[in-house]
């Protein structure tokens, strides 16, 4: 009975030793900029759908929807030994495709963290072919921020399924009567100037207005309860920005 439990012990170690190197810890934003651009041949796949990539994608990535037709041929394209650097909107698609790319044996195989909304975020360049008019300037938002006295803004993206889980909550603040602030919503695909002025990095982002000054903001999904909470202790007179 010893023996087994020694046994099961040592194979523990050794699938727990297999699924840590099968999900490296992922490098800084900083880190991984400063990779990319040291990088010699770099191979960089946009694992987001043909339609995102069309709007906007980092310059010289290639498209690799895992839903697409070509997606298993584009793979068996890339070669195994290149550096490759992989991104979608947040950390979900590119996880995915970071793992497929180190069980068939790619070397050096890294994933941009916080995906393509926090390098947009944080000031990184793109390519962007958003049309002219549809996205905001800074003067047109803080007009909008400042057109009640609460307002509610939603940085999102159709495209985002952390963002979709926020849309019934948001739906349930604009129908409840007794909550004051205008909910307004922003694709940040259309807004990517605006979306680095303010360094909204995250997806989904709330961030609450009183009078055009920002009074609250939370990055990731938000309960009802939370935004009404917000909401009220914003009311305060010594409210403040909080967390």
């Amino acid at each position: 009975m010893k023996n087994l439990k020694i046994v099961l012990l040592a194979l523990l170690i050794i699938v727990t030793g297999g699924v840590k190197a099968q999900s490296p810890k992922l490098l800084s934003l900083e880190a991984f900029a400063t990779k990319l651009k040291q990088a010699k041949e770099p191979q960089i796949l946009d694992a987001r759908s043909a339609e995102e990539f069309a709007q906007n994608h980092i310059k010289g990535a290639t498209n690799v929807d895992a839903k697409a037709a070509d997606y298993q041929q584009k793979l068996d394209a890339l070669d195994k030994g290149k550096p490759t650097f992989v991104y979608s909107i947040a950390n979900g698609r590119s996880t995915v495709l970071s793992r497929e790319l180190r069980a068939k044996g790619f070397k050096d195989v890294e994933e941009l963290p916080g995906g393509l909304a926090n390098w947009i975020g944080s000031g990184y360049p793109i390519i962007s072919t958003t049309k002219k008019g549809v996205s905001l300037s800074r003067s047109q938002f803080n007009e909008l921020v400042a057109s009640s006295p609460e307002v509610l803004v939603d940085f999102g993206s159709k495209y985002c399924g952390a963002c979709k889980k926020l849309v019934p909550v948001l739906d349930s603040l604009k129908a409840n009567k007794a909550f004051s602030p205008k909910v307004i919503s922003i694709e940040v695909y259309d807004n990517t100037s605006l979306t680095k002025d303010l360094k909204v990095n995250v997806l989904p982002t709330l961030v609450l207005y009183k009078k055009g000054k920002e009074v609250w903001k939370k990055q990731g999904f938000s309960s009802t309860f939370q935004v009404i909470a917000a909401t009220e202790s914003a009311k305060s007179p010594l409210a403040v920005n909080g967390k």
